[in-house]
């Protein structure tokens, strides 16, 4: 892949031998931004467990503290009053039959879905469509609950989602470049917490094998993970 000159000289003023401490490494990525859009800051973490085994499994959420600076479309599948309490919470669509054949006929243009319990036998129904672009509601992600106020209101106020995937890696953005240099270390450290509270109990050896930070444009900024966790711990 060929990249700009701008790009190559900012991957120039990084030492790529070297793992930086969070807020040096927020520091180079703000203070050498070229796009001109605002970029979406991203957190790659490398675990040292095997997916392919289902007690080895990452995954969960965390409420970021200042936000990701996205707007998020949440869908929820309600009923009655619960449906009336999506609208309330601020939920972009409600529905339940009529927003499933909706979504059958090829519309999927939101962020994140969720549903009241009882709304899971129409959710089967949209397994093939909802699961392979990870909008399917899930107990173990709180987006199946009869909660709904807290749900909508915590997705829409910067709650993400992460998984691990076949290669055992997690990425997820973690705020705007035009946040500030604090906002994006609180937010790193909200993350990396949840990813290791998520640790299983079968994972052995070294559990978080390395971490980078980046934004849309930028190359990756490695991370001095002993200097992470000492940070979680205070």
């Amino acid at each position: 892949m060929k990249h700009s000159k701008k790009y190559l000289s900012f991957r120039e003023k990084i030492d790529r031998r070297k793992r930086y401490p969070l807020a040096d490494a927020v520091k180079i990525l703000k203070e050498n931004k070229f796009a001109k859009f605002d970029e979406t800051v991203e957190v790659s973490v490398r675990l040292g467990v095997d997916p392919k085994h289902a007690d080895q499994m990452v995954r969960g959420t965390v409420a970021l503290p200042n936000g990701t600076g996205k707007t998020v479309r949440v869908a929820v599948f309600a009923q009655g009053d619960k449906a009336a309490e999506a609208t309330a919470a601020g939920a972009d669509f409600v529905g339940a039959e009529d927003l499933a054949e909706k979504i059958k006929g090829g519309w999927t243009d939101f962020d994140v879905a969720v549903a009241t319990p009882d709304m899971m036998r129409i959710l089967g129904q949209l397994g093939k469509i909802l699961g392979p672009r990870g909008l399917m509601p899930n107990p173990k992600t709180g987006t199946v609950t009869m909660d709904i106020t807290r749900a909508v209101k915590e997705l829409r106020g910067g709650r993400i989602e992460f998984r691990i995937d076949r290669q055992s890696n997690i990425a997820v953005r973690v705020g705007k470049i035009s946040f500030g240099e604090a906002q994006l270390v609180e937010n790193v450290h909200a993350f990396m917490d949840a990813i290791m509270r998520a640790k299983p109990a079968s994972a052995k050896g070294t559990y978080v094998l390395s971490a980078s930070i980046c934004t849309t444009m930028s190359p990756g900024v490695k991370l001095d993970f002993s200097e992470l966790s000492a940070a979680l711990k205070k």
